[in-house]
């Protein structure tokens, strides 16, 4: 979406939400965007994927198949057997907040309530997550790691892959040469502000080649 489409978008979210709130003052509206304008600003980034498990196995500093042990192998064949590859692991949402007081914006401190998103795997939608409680992120330029814990069934999703995609694929994520560009969130956030907690008029791509 352009520039002039998030503005528009915005204006007219914060229309909506004064008109529902039944506020008319200008000082409540210019409240109102200020807050929306702060949560607009905020920009997020994913930082990486931390203890990653396939099917309950630890897969970090491994980065091909040979490198499991006997056992682990044949704990993930059988599983994949079973139609099922359960992958569980932590993925770091980098958040900060430009609110710093330059450039003409107020500094403010933003207090992050929800992140509801759903996890891309090559493009591909997956499961669903959120943070578990609140993050505060300051208004002062320095970066924030929020951990959001997933848990999907690899076959689930990729059924349609071999038994060594799959694998190479977790390794590919979470192991020892881990690549985070190939996995992203389309996320929502939700944040409290004086007016109360307000979420984000729209939804966001995150990514871990820039921050958004």
């Amino acid at each position: 979406m352009s520039q002039a489409g998030r503005a528009r978008r915005l204006v007219c979210f914060v229309a909506a939400l004064a008109a529902a709130l039944g506020l008319q003052s200008c000082a409540a509206l210019d409240e109102m965007a200020s807050a929306l304008t702060s949560l607009k600003r905020l920009q997020f980034r994913i930082g990486g994927v931390g203890d990653f498990r396939l099917a309950g196995i630890p897969v970090s500093g491994k980065t091909m198949l040979r490198q499991f042990s006997a056992a682990d192998a044949l704990k993930l064949i059988q599983s994949f057997n079973a139609k099922q590859l359960a992958a569980d692991f932590v993925l770091e949402v980098l958040a900060v907040n430009p609110n710093d007081g330059t450039g003409g914006t107020a500094r403010t401190t933003s207090t992050l309530t929800g992140l509801e998103s759903r996890l891309l795997i090559d493009g591909r939608p997956t499961v669903t997550g959120d943070i578990a409680q609140p993050v505060e992120i300051s208004g002062t330029g320095q970066t924030v790691t929020i951990p959001i814990r997933l848990s999907l069934d690899l076959v689930e999703f990729f059924g349609d892959k071999r038994y060594e995609d799959l694998v190479d694929l977790a390794l590919a994520i979470g192991g020892g040469s881990g690549d985070p560009t190939r996995i992203a969130l389309d996320a929502q956030p939700r944040v409290t502000t004086p007016l109360g907690t307000l979420t984000y008029p729209g939804r966001i791509t995150i990514v871990s080649f820039e921050f958004r």
